[in-house]
């Protein structure tokens, strides 16, 4: 088996300078080829710290489907040579890359219109992944949606919008359980139903777990929705623990002042704790899977999490692919990184 990748989503914390995407108004005429030129960069870093798996911001093809700017719907068509410079780099790497769309793509929304939209973004955001002529595994991941105030009928018309997809989003689309509506038993209903391949999400999974699912055959009926010669991937968080600060009005002053909560569970940690992971690791001995950290400090929390890895659990370790005379090679900037984490 080769060694499992570890990832991170969108923005480069180690690396402020780095963009993830052409963030700028669309008076100013931003484009995918900018994007492309950042992503770039972004590859090269993320090759020069052996980091294999990296997840693309929805953003990076700008007002692309807005329905008010026609001007842009043809961004990706035009930019189709940089896309397969683009992922012809990627794949020279061995980095795999991935979109998550955003929140607003709702495939099992009641309103019409707003399911043709989402099927329009996700469309866009194929198309960019098949002119980068990436695998199968470079994959889109959503979220079931809404509950509209009954699961079981929302997850029903997810399925039957799935085959009114086109080919390309069907082809790259996965879904996620998430924290609050929809739990792992729900996926595997619509998986059922469609064939739609699934994620797992650690996190998610204490989250929202009605049924009482075990863990470990969880995992393996998800892993089971990619086809033989897939490796799928999954979702890694910490909860955060710690008290968070808020800011309330206070009754008899009325002025705002910050106070201190206690945490909600469904909110990701800065890092990820190494303990967390190897107990997820050893219990998972035996499965196939990359791994996209969601901790909130992004790659910097993969950057903590390797060494830590090596000193705590070396067999977790050893299925990264990390050993110690890799781990001594780090680049200069790296050791810096976590050299002021640790301060």
């Amino acid at each position: 088996m080769t060694a499992l990748r570890l990832g991170f989503p969108v923005k480069v914390m180690a690396r402020p300078d780095l963009r993830s995407n052409d963030a700028r108004r669309w008076q100013s005429g931003p484009h995918l080829r900018v994007s492309l030129d950042y992503l770039d960069a972004i590859l090269d870093h993320l090759d020069r710290h052996d980091i294999r798996m990296y997840r693309m911001s929805s953003d990076i093809a700008p007002y692309a489907t807005h329905p008010d700017l026609p001007q842009f719907h043809g961004m990706v068509a035009d930019s189709a040579a940089e896309l397969a410079a683009f992922g012809a780099k990627a794949r020279r790497l061995g980095i795999r890359l991935s979109f998550h769309p955003s929140q607003f793509v709702v495939l099992n929304s009641p309103d019409p219109e707003l399911v043709r939209k989402s099927a329009w973004d996700l469309a866009s955001q194929a198309e960019m992944l098949d002119r980068m002529e990436l695998g199968p595994e470079a994959v889109m991941v959503i979220h079931v949606g809404g509950a509209y105030g009954d699961t079981v009928a929302s997850r029903e018309r997810w399925a039957r919008v799935w085959p009114t997809l086109p080919e390309p989003v069907r082809r790259r689309l996965v879904l996620e359980h998430d924290d609050i509506r929809f739990s792992a038993a729900d996926v595997l209903w619509i998986h059922g139903q469609t064939g739609v391949r699934l994620i797992f999400d650690h996190q998610h999974f204490w989250c929202l777990n009605p049924e009482g699912l075990p863990l470990r055959p969880t995992v393996e009926a998800i892993l089971a929705t990619w086809p033989s010669g897939q490796r799928p991937k999954l979702h890694f968080s910490t909860p955060n623990n710690g008290m968070r600060e808020l800011k309330r009005r206070d009754r008899k002053t009325g002025k705002l002042k910050a106070v201190s909560v206690a945490p909600v569970w469904t909110g990701h940690a800065d890092f990820c704790s190494p303990f967390e992971f190897t107990a997820f690791m050893r219990a998972m001995d035996g499965l196939e899977f990359d791994v996209m950290l969601e901790s909130k400090v992004k790659d910097v929390a993969l950057l903590r999490l390797r060494p830590d890895l090596l000193r705590y659990a070396p067999d977790v370790a050893a299925r990264f692919g990390l050993t110690p005379d890799r781990q001594a090679a780090l680049q200069e900037e790296e050791a810096e990184v976590l050299e002021e984490v640790e301060a």
